[in-house]
């Protein structure tokens, strides 16, 4: 039995869902969204909510039950709130910078990394109060802010010996003790 599959998502005044067979739309202020529901899972909308079902009691249909649920309410808080994650660069004469539709950052590469931002997203590059360059990722999809930051992030991870590299904001690195010389 699925506990949070049973619960049905309250959809806001300004949000629309339609749903058209297994397709699910939903639309609000902040864009559109769009998913396909599993065969096993049934989506329908009655009054002020969406509630998800299951055709049988399946193992697979019982483990689709929880997932499209949350996937859909996540849906609907994105296009009302939307979401956002903010990364650090960390670095002597790192700096990012927002050109068009590509982030283009200089890491202490041979090369800058220009990467290409999503459709939907909204990618702003500043610096904070302590003169630290900040990557902020604002989009109603989650999956894709997600996606993008931790793609951002991984051009350079934070390194345990000088801190260097991106970090999320509030991320914790431990650091390491570097090699000592012997006498």
């Amino acid at each position: 039995m699925s506990r949070i599959g049973l619960q049905p998502i309250a959809v806001p005044a300004k949000v629309k869902v339609t749903v058209a067979g297994q397709k699910v739309s939903v639309e609000g202020p902040k864009g559109k969204l769009d998913y396909d529901a599993p065969a096993a899972i049934k989506v329908a909308v009655q009054e002020a909510k969406v509630v998800v079902s299951r055709s049988g009691n399946t193992a697979e249909a019982k483990s689709l039950h929880g997932l499209a649920r949350s996937l859909i309410n996540n849906m609907v808080k994105g296009v009302t709130d939307g979401y956002s994650k903010s990364l650090e660069v960390h670095g002597v004469g790192f700096r990012a910078a927002v050109q068009g539709d590509r982030l283009n950052l200089v890491i202490g590469k041979s090369h800058p990394v220009n990467l290409t931002i999503p459709k939907g997203a909204k990618v702003t590059a500043a610096e904070n109060q302590a003169k630290i360059p900040c990557i902020t990722v604002e989009g109603p999809d989650k999956h894709m802010v997600g996606h993008f930051a931790a793609v951002v992030r991984g051009q350079y991870p934070p390194e345990p010996y000088k801190g260097k590299g991106i970090r999320y904001v509030g991320e914790q690195v431990r650091r390491k003790e570097g090699k000592t010389v012997q006498q």
